[in-house]
Parts: structure tokens; C-alpha cells; sequence
């Protein structure tokens, strides 16, 4: 993800980060990952509710209870206020960051973002192709092929943290920069082809709202108070103009600034996005699942998941197509432009990354919702498809990902080495003349502490031996 790598990263794939670039994946990952371990306790517990026989009743009047001013169309189920409303903020914040990626990390440097889009693109293709070829030989409908081309980086990321691995900086940036470009197509895949009619009354209305956004945001103008009631009205006007109200989320995202003038430590944008990913994260997402992912789970029902075709396409799409396409993305784009994989890195390595990217959860529960809008029973089967194929997937990279977690570790225990204590990891100072020195000083220290406490020993027992008559070890003038 980072533009400014080592002096080896033009012939490296999956080098090591700048430490600018290291530093903010750090962060996004750190609260993402705890995210990630909300969403699957959400997705566990609307499981429950909704399996329970004495609950399920209550999952169902809660997930349909409507509530909302019906005068401005917005009288809207719970479940349909969680997945248009709340996961406008999990695209605002995806919006934030596809800016911050175009602007100041790898996206910013075409070299650099071949990598991650191809891998994106093949990612995304190559399960629409699986589920489409599964569709058509087993005479089921294709309105689902966008079903299985999302990664769900927070649930991947909950996984990660669940089993304990120690996976390099390199390969979780690959990651997070591969899920922020698939879900930059994803949402053009809900604009273009989820959009069945459009008011073109509000669309306008939405359009000059927006644009009153980016004056203001161009002018300086700050304030909570301004914004977040202008950030309500784009929403509410893109919702009853028939484009998913999620576009609203990613359209006010793309408009911040994300680079920083002088005097600033951070960006607008950075900081939006410091302050709104906790709330995404930690609630708008969770919620979302809690209100998306309660299917009815039998034996019948998951043994139909293997037998129906729309819904074998989806499992099939995210295990076998995500992982076909995202290392076979990865493997051309390596090939052909001539590079190498990052020293410590194997292609098992990439293999277990693009496994792992098959866990599509939350944008794949929309579309899955989108595609089969008119079909309650087929629509939940298609969300217990995406449940069993994310657990699949999550099942095989786990397997994958510990039998190298002992490399891995190591690995980072190299990135995170600071030997001379200044708050920066050795590696990243390998080419300062200071670092140098200051080893120098450190090492020369202990040599002399060593020799210190050699010369102390020494006299020590020296001075034990000449107190002992006879010599030291004898016993009445034999050896002891």
C-alpha cells in the first residue's frame, strides 16, 4: 500500500511498507479487527435468535418492526434502516479510504496499484464466472453472480485475530488495499445494475446537495452542526431516488480532503475517518448482521445449499472462485511484469491470502438481499450460502495460515525488532549512518559491561581459592 518502499521494491511484489504506510494500516487494522470480532458475535447471535424456536418469533416482529416519517418515504423496516441506513456510514468510511488510497498510499502509484486492482478484478470475475457456469447447468437463475464477489475485510481480519496468526505487514496491507478496491466495485456493481428505477427529481435534488457538501468542505466551513444534518438530506433524497442510499456514503467520502497542507498532522479526511471507523466497526456493521444474517439453519436447509444452484454458485463462487482469482491476479501480474515475490514470502503465502478473501460477508448479504429482492425464500437461502461458503473459506485459511504461522512469526518479530530503542523498528534505519553508530554505542557498552563483570568473576575466585589451606578443591593435602 505504500508509495516509498525499500530500495529493492520496483523488483519486489509484496515488499515491505513504508513506515508512514505501516503505521496507518496499523491503525485501521487495529480497529477493524476488533470489528471483525463484533460482526461474527452479531452474525452468531442473530443465528441464535433466529434458530431458537422460543425467540424466533421476536427476530422476526424486531426485523420488521417499521418505524420512520412515511410522509418522506423513509417508513422503513428496522432490517431495511440497518442495511440502507447504518451501512451508509461502513461506505462512507470506504469511501474515505479508497480517497486516501488514490491520493497518499498504493493506489497513488500506478506500479504499485497494479498489483492489488488486478488481484481485485480477478477477485471479482472469476467468482461471477463460477457462479454463472454453476447457474446455467443447473437451470438456475444468474441474478445472483454479484453475490459472491465481495471480500468482508473486517470478518477476515476477526478470523486472523480468532486463530492467533502472525500475519506480516505486507500481506494484511495486500489485504486491506485488495478489500478497499472490491468495494469500489462493488458499489458501482449496486449503482449500476441494483438500480430498477430512477426518480430523477430526487436524484437532483441529491446531486446539488452533494454539491453544496464539496463547496463547504472547499471553503473551510467546520462543524458537526452543519454537516451532519446535509450528510441526512443526501441520504434521504438518494434513497427515494431509486440508487441505493449507500452511494450517498461513498459520494460524501471521496470528497474529502485526505492530504495534508502545512501545519496539519492530519488530513480531513484521516481524521473523519479516525473518528467515524470505530462507529462503523463497532456498530453500523455489527447491526447490519445482527438484522441480515438470521436465517432459518436445518439439515435440510444447509444439504439444499449444495443441491440448489443459486445457492451452490454463491459457496462454490466464494471458496473456489475468490481464491482461483485472486492468486491467479496476482501470480500473472508477478509474471509479467517481471518481479519477485518479498524475501520470506512463497506463493502458499498468496495461496492463503486469497483463501482467506474468500470470507464475503456484509456486502455480500446486500447483494444477496438486492439480487433476489422479490424471492423471500430464495433470499434466505442465498444469505445461508454466504454464511456457509465465508465459513468454508475461513475454515481452509486457517489450516493454510497456521501451517506457516511459525515463518510468519518470525517475520514479524524482524519488523518489529528495535534494538536501539528510539521508537522506530531496526529495519526501517538499515540505511542511517546514525542508527549505526548508535549500535556501535550500545554494543560497545555491553562489551564493556561484559568485561567488567569477567574481570569481577575472575578476582572473585581467585580470591576464594587463595583462602582455602592447601590449595582450593584438595582435602588434607589430596584432591578432593
Amino acid at each position: 500500500m505504500a508509495a516509498s518502499r525499500t530500495p529493492n521494491a520496483a523488483r519486489k511484489a509484496l515488499g515491505r511498507l513504508s513506515l508512514p504506510e505501516r503505521t496507518a494500516v496499523a491503525d485501521a487494522l487495529r480497529t477493524e479487527t476488533v470489528g471483525g470480532v463484533l460482526l461474527l458475535v452479531a452474525a452468531v447471535a442473530a443465528l441464535l435468535w433466529a434458530n431458537i424456536p422460543a425467540l424466533s418469533h421476536a427476530y422476526d416482529a424486531v426485523s420488521h418492526f417499521h418505524l420512520g416519517p412515511a410522509a418522506l418515504g423513509l417508513d422503513l423496516s428496522v432490517a431495511h434502516w440497518a442495511a440502507d441506513g447504518l451501512l451508509a456510514i461502513f461506505f462512507f468510511v470506504a469511501g474515505v479510504e479508497l480517497k486516501r488510497e488514490l491520493v497518499a498510499g498504493d493506489l497513488r502509484d500506478p506500479k504499485a496499484a497494479v498489483l492489488p486492482v488486478v488481484a481485485a478484478l480477478c477477485g471479482m470475475a472469476v467468482p461471477a464466472l463460477v457462479y454463472t457456469l454453476t447457474g446455467l447447468t443447473g437451470g438456475g437463475s444468474l441474478a445472483g453472480w454479484a453475490v459472491p464477489t465481495a471480500t468482508d475485510i473486517a470478518f477476515a481480519l476477526a478470523v486472523l485475530a480468532v486463530i492467533g496468526t502472525s500475519l506480516p505487514s505486507a500481506l494484511r496491507a495486500f489485504l486491506l488495499t485488495l478489500a478497499v478496491v472490491d468495494d469500489l466495485f462493488a458499489i458501482l456493481i449496486i449503482a449500476v445494475f441494483f438500480t430498477s428505477r430512477i426518480d430523477f427529481a430526487a436524484l437532483g435534488g441529491a446531486v446539488v446537495a452533494l454539491a453544496v457538501f464539496w463547496l463547504l468542505l472547499r471553503k473551510g466551513v467546520r462543524g458537526w452542526y452543519v454537516y451532519v444534518p446535509l450528510a441526512l438530506v443526501i441520504w434521504a433524497l438518494m434513497y427515494n431516488s431509486g440508487v441505493h442510499a449507500t452511494i450517498a456514503g461513498v459520494a460524501m467520502g471521496l470528497m474529502l480532503r485526505c492530504v495534508t497542507r502545512e501545519g496539519e498532522e492530519q488530513s480531513p479526511g484521516e481524521r473523519l475517518e479516525h473518528l467515524m471507523r470505530p462507529l462503523s466497526a463497532g456498530l453500523a456493521v455489527p447491526l447490519f448482521a445482527l438484522f441480515s444474517a438470521g436465517v432459518p439453519i436445518s439439515g435440510g436447509a444447509l444439504a439444499q445449499v449444495f443441491t440448489r444452484p443459486e445457492t451452490l454458485g454463491v459457496v462454490l463462487g466464494l471458496v473456489v472462485g475468490k481464491t482461483v482469482g485472486v492468486f491467479g491476479g496476482t501470480w500473472l501480474t508477478v509474471r509479467f511484469t517481471r518481479a519477485s515475490l518479498s524475501d520470506g514470502l512463497a506463493w502458499a503465502d498468496v495461496f492463503a491470502v486469497a483463501t482467506l478473501a474468500g470470507i464475503g460477508f456484509t456486502v455480500s448479504l446486500l447483494i444477496g438481499e438486492l439480487a433476489f429482492a422479490g424471492d423471500t425464500v430464495l433470499t434466505a437461502e442465498v444469505k445461508a450460502a454466504v454464511l456457509v461458503g465465508s465459513l468454508i473459506a475461513a475454515i481452509c485459511a486457517t489450516v493454510l495460515l497456521k501451517v506457516r504461522n511459525t515463518k510468519y512469526r518470525r517475520l514479524c518479530e524482524d519488523e518489529e525488532r528495535d534494538e536501539d530503542l528510539d521508537g522506530i523498528p531496526d529495519v526501517y534505519e538499515q540505511d542511517d549512518p546514525a542508527y549505526h553508530l548508535r549500535m556501535a554505542e550500545i554494543h560497545e557498552g555491553k562489551a564493556a559491561e561484559h568485561r567488567r563483570l569477567a574481570a569481577e568473576l575472575s578476582a572473585e575466585q581467585r580470591h576464594a581459592r587463595a583462602e582455602v589451606p592447601g590449595g582450593a578443591g584438595d582435602e588434607n593435602g589430596r584432591p578432593a
